[in-house]
């Protein structure tokens, strides 16, 4: 098996000064190339770049954004990521609630006047509440890109992990635009399936007053193709690009405050809980 050197991530040129966690380099964050986790995330992916078709998309946004399968409040979905460990995630062996939390916290810290921005941090992933519902984890975590289109190179295992792909050998989806047209806006592009699109879904769904650069951060937080590799952009309109130093700047803490020294969740549960009721109250529809 012959796994591709993506190389160095062009986006820290743009996050050079954010203090990192657990004395690690940053070259370090995001090995797709070994590591004691690296058969896991392989495997992963695997699965994710062979199932997710352009119908098996549309399938799932039919199954899941008309928010019928729960009803729970967003603290709820929060704690029951104690459950959950990112199957995806070569940098994280620990449940995913204690990332929420230290990502919120790494966004406090740096931006304290936006609680929205805070909260975002706080709720990023907790559309991964599917894969406790059911979903595998492939069709859940992992990094995002367009289907109904050429899969382009920065797409982690891209040379290797899409031979059973049968969009990947159909010839109307194998050019540039595929399905789009020219700079559509990512708003009308179908991304592959997992917890962003869904959390997306579900806060526009219950009319959550998140801000637009929220949201954004929410719903594209994973397509690191785009927001670090520069992929795409022939599909961005002017919104898209007005929008992308926002979810640049939420990456740093979504990637960089992942750390084994885990919060004190109890401590900072009232803080948050009072940024969900301005922004996310009640019990939401999922």
């Amino acid at each position: 098996m012959r796994v591709i050197n993506l190389g160095p991530d062009p986006s820290l040129a743009y996050r050079p000064e954010y203090p990192l966690q657990d004395g690690k380099d940053k070259s370090q964050f995001r090995n797709f190339e070994s590591g004691d986790l690296f058969e896991r995330v392989f495997n992963t992916y695997k699965l994710m770049h062979k199932h997710q078709t352009l119908d098996f998309v549309k399938q799932k946004h039919a199954e899941w954004a008309g928010c019928t399968h729960s009803r729970m409040t967003v603290m709820e979905s929060i704690d029951r990521l104690d459950q959950l460990i990112d199957e995806s995630d070569p940098d994280v062996d620990f449940p995913n609630s204690f990332h929420a939390f230290q990502t919120a916290e790494g966004i406090r810290r740096e931006h304290p006047d936006k609680d929205w921005f805070q909260l975002v941090g706080l709720i990023h992933d907790i559309g991964k509440i599917m894969a406790l519902w059911g979903e595998p984890q492939w069709a859940v975590v992992g990094d995002t890109y367009p289907v109904g289109c050429r899969f382009q190179n920065a797409i982690v295992f891209r040379e290797t992990t899409f031979v059973d792909n049968p969009d990947d050998k159909n010839s109307s989806l194998n050019t540039e635009c595929g399905i789009y047209e020219t700079h559509c806006g990512l708003g009308n592009v179908l991304m592959s399936w997992g917890h962003d699109e869904y959390l997306y879904q579900v806060m526009k769904f219950n009319k959550c007053p998140i801000p637009e650069e929220g949201l954004y951060m929410i719903r594209f937080h994973s397509f690191y193709p785009w927001h670090t590799h520069g992929n795409y952009m022939h599909l961005c309109n002017e919104k898209d690009l007005k929008m992308l130093p926002w979810v640049k700047e939420f990456n740093k803490f979504d990637l960089y405050t992942k750390s084994t020294d885990l919060p004190d969740v109890e401590q900072l549960k009232p803080y948050y809980q009072s940024l969900i009721d301005k922004y996310c109250p009640g019990v939401l529809s999922w």
